[in-house]
């Protein structure tokens, strides 16, 4: 199953990727819960990600970084603004610096996270929306619908273990 379909609404400044998953919602929310189940799939594959802090709490945050091949580190944030376990999150997904700030050198955006029951399993809507077309443009630019793919990509694998 995994990833069924990314879109780009350039009129709408969102990016939505849909997933199907055949498990439960409890068990897709764990892989966004259990900080050590969402190191083994954040991220692409050759950019492993380690959570630093995981507080998934309104007000809470998840300060993280992705290790590169040749060992750079790109750290990110996410500041929850809703955590309605186990169906939805909604956070500002920003870069940050090595010491847990946000990075102003591209440009945050909010991220909402949606998990419903579907065919027997869960379906996972991961919906980015930005304040202008050229914050955007900027994300895609850096690949990041590519990126989010190849991250959900790995699910399917950990939810069958």
């Amino acid at each position: 199953m995994g990833v069924t379909s990314i879109d780009k609404d350039f009129e709408a400044l969102t990016l939505t990727l849909v997933a199907d998953f055949d498990a439960s919602t409890d068990k897709v929310w764990e892989l966004w819960a259990d900080p050590r189940k969402l190191e083994r799939w954040w991220g692409p594959p050759t950019h492993p990600a380690t959570m630093v802090d995981h507080d998934l709490t309104p007000g809470g945050r998840v300060f993280y970084y992705m290790t590169g091949p040749e060992g750079e580190k790109f750290h990110g944030l996410w500041q929850f603004l809703a955590v309605d376990p186990p169906k939805s999150l909604e956070f500002v997904d920003a870069f940050a610096n090595a010491d847990g700030e946000i990075d102003d050198a591209l440009p945050p955006y909010i991220a909402h996270l949606e998990l419903t029951a579907s065919d027997g399993g869960t379906r996972m809507e991961l919906r980015a929306s930005f304040d202008t077309r050229e914050q955007m443009d900027q994300l895609l630019g850096i690949q990041m619908d590519v990126g989010m793919q190849q991250a959900m990509s790995q699910i399917d694998a950990l939810l069958a273990a």
